[in-house]
């Protein structure tokens, strides 16, 4: 299992559809199977994400946020992890909707 703690991620890329913005941070915790974090800016006031963590490290979360509008989305997302020559890891993250349009995107994060 990759223990997520204490890893920091920053999104490369995500669907238009997303609120996620490129200048975010994600400040991962992990306490056995359970991964968390708590993230802002860009279009995203106040958001957390909490996920469980398999054997082969891929994550199943679910996420709530404010956005910009005063708005509360929330959303499902699995994300696969690969890993990078240099040993850090690249996640590669298929989401969901579950609140407005419950529209789909892909979004791609890299740990610094």
């Amino acid at each position: 299992m990759i223990n997520y703690n204490n890893k920091v991620f920053v999104p490369l890329s995500n669907s238009e559809n997303g609120e996620v913005d490129l200048s975010m941070r994600f400040v991962y915790q992990q306490t056995g199977n359970i991964v968390t974090s708590t993230y802002s800016g860009g279009r995203i006031r106040a958001g957390h994400l909490i996920a469980l963590v398999d054997e082969q490290g891929n994550l199943d979360m679910r996420y709530h946020q404010v956005n910009d509008k005063g708005e509360i989305t929330t959303g499902i997302c699995k994300s696969t992890p690969e890993q990078l020559p240099n040993g850090k890891i690249r996640m590669h993250e298929k989401w969901q909707w579950t609140s407005g349009d419950q529209s789909e995107g892909e979004s791609l994060l890299e740990e610094l």
